[in-house]
């Protein structure tokens, strides 16, 4: 089995006599390696707002349902006491809370 180096561990292949000339000389070899930059922005970067603003939303959502059911059992229990309890009279003044089944 050939032996091989990881990937971005070693230079690229250099000639040669590239390579003797600037040992025999002294010069430093200049490499330039092109690489390509990735287009654009990573889908983490949008992905995480959009992730953040969907929660807000639908945490308000259910703010919003919470609060509808409690002004519904809210209602409701208001109702049912208010015809349980018939007529309500303090010093004289008599308040009727619900309208009478005959009229």
């Amino acid at each position: 089995m050939a032996h091989r180096d990881p990937p971005g561990i070693h230079a690229p292949h250099i000639p040669a006599d590239d390579y003797r000339r600037a040992q025999a000389t002294g010069q430093p070899v200049v490499i330039v390696v092109h690489t390509t930059d990735p287009a654009g922005r990573p889908l983490r970067r949008y992905l995480f707002p959009v992730v953040v603003a969907g929660a807000a939303a639908m945490g308000c959502w259910g703010l919003v349902v919470a609060l509808c059911a409690l002004l519904d059992a809210a209602a409701h229990a208001v109702t049912v006491i208010a015809q349980t309890a018939g007529p309500i009279g303090i010093g004289g003044i008599t308040l009727k809370l619900t309208r009478s089944k005959g009229n």
